[in-house]
């Protein structure tokens, strides 16, 4: 969980290593994986994009794998992070101190498929909205920033 950011964007420089001692060939993740966090106070889904080689996900996530032909990861994961879906998974968590998601009810969510086209539209318009909000958080703080110099400018003479 370290590894993602606020919207679920994973942060692959510094994850944790680990040493395999298995025979079985392990489930490497890949471009286009879906990471669903399972156990968290958040369940948020990331889309894998640009995976280093040989990286698995942490226990605490579902890897979800789709048919890219008939929907697209970017509108599933871009699905289950909004506010429906979001209060299924919060009515559905169980636990009291770490709630978690069991894999069946992950596996009967239902997700509404468009077109393609109307998919790819509505990412457009996702990644445009995060844009947007990047810019906004970074005006803000440089406006904070600006304002907490005045104050110390001010305090100083």
């Amino acid at each position: 969980m370290k590894d993602l950011d606020d919207n679920g964007k994973i942060n692959w420089v510094s994850p944790t290593q680990v040493s395999l001692e298995t025979k079985k060939q392990p489930d490497w993740l890949s471009d286009g994986d879906i990471l669903f966090a399972a156990r968290s106070t958040r369940n948020i889904a990331s889309f894998v994009d640009n995976c280093p080689p040989q990286m698995l996900a942490a226990p605490y996530f579902y890897v979800i794998r789709i048919n890219h032909k008939k929907v697209l990861p970017k509108f599933v994961v871009w699905q289950l992070n909004q506010a429906p879906l979001q209060k299924y998974f919060q009515r559905e968590s169980e636990g009291s101190i770490t709630k978690s998601i069991r894999r069946s009810s992950l596996e009967e969510v239902e997700i509404a498929v468009p077109t393609l086209e109307a998919q790819h539209k509505i990412i457009h318009m996702a990644e445009i909205f995060e844009r947007e909000k990047e810019i906004c958080q970074k005006l803000i703080s440089n406006g904070e920033t600006i304002m907490n110099s005045i104050a110390i400018n001010i305090l100083n003479k």
